[in-house]
Order: structure tokens, then sequence, then C-alpha cells
């Protein structure tokens, strides 16, 4: 299976473990191979052992920020199927997704998460973010891990 196609087909997982139904299943496919394209956007695949297909996956998302000046990383998508939750797989691609953002000279990484994801928050946290309430007054946190050097 072509990269993309596990891409899509872990996000369509992520959209359906969340209970919607949209963007379609041909939307999901189209945008990653679009994003794929670029250069402002990576996935990361992992698996919880080198013999499994892969279970996870993690979306970054590359910008400039002028207020930091210098590169800005957002975690937009991490998910784990559950039968490899709670192997280190999440920690894994957050690491992963946090040297990416080292090596492309960012100065943070953000994300946002609901606020009732107990075991995403404490991942995050234990992953050095720590998180602020959204300023629009939604279910999200917006969490922020300053990088190494970033002022």
């Amino acid at each position: 299976m072509h990269e993309a196609e596990t891409v899509a087909d872990l996000l369509v997982e992520f959209r359906d473990f969340l209970g919607r139904d949209w963007p379609s299943r041909n939307a999901f496919h189209a945008g990653v191979e679009r994003l794929i394209e670029g250069r402002d956007a990576e996935f990361l695949l992992g698996a919880p052992d080198a013999d499994s297909p892969p279970s996870g996956v993690c979306q970054i998302r590359y910008r400039f920020g002028v207020w930091i000046a210098g590169g800005d990383a957002w975690l937009e998508d991490l998910f784990v199927r559950e039968r490899a939750r709670r192997s280190g797989l999440g920690a894994a691609l957050v690491e992963a997704a946090i040297d990416r953002a080292i090596k492309r000279d960012c100065r943070r990484v953000e994300l946002d998460v609901n606020a009732g994801n107990g075991a995403g928050r404490a991942l995050y946290e234990r992953c050095g973010f720590s998180s602020r309430s959204d300023p629009a007054g939604e279910d999200d946190l917006l969490m922020r891990l300053r990088l190494p050097d970033a002022p």
C-alpha cells in the first residue's frame, strides 16, 4: 500500500473514532496527497513493533511565525489504533514530531487537545507541553512546547 493511502486510511479511522462522517474518505486521500506534495506538512507513521503494520499517524504542519521570529510547528493530528494504545507508540510519534520540528529550526510546537481527553493531555504533558484555555471558549486546550534556544 502506498504511504499516502496508509496515512489517509489512519486519518479516516481517526475521523470515525471521533464519531464523524465528514470529510469523505476520498477527500482525506486527496488532502493527504496534496499535503505530501508540499513542503509545509509531514506525516509520521509508526508501529508498536518492527513486525506490525503502521498503527499510528502524526501530522505536523510548518509555518513561519513573525512573533517568534522563526519556524513554528503545529502538531495537527495524532492517532493511534486502539489495539496499539498503551504501547508507547503515541509518545514515540510525539517525540519524533518534536525532533522533526527541531531539525527544521522551529522555535515551538503547538497543538490543541479536547479538554475532556485526559489521556491525550497527560501524554502531551509528559512530553513537555503546557496548556492554557482556548481564548474562544471552546472545549479545546492550546498546548505549547518551547524548543531549545527559543526565546
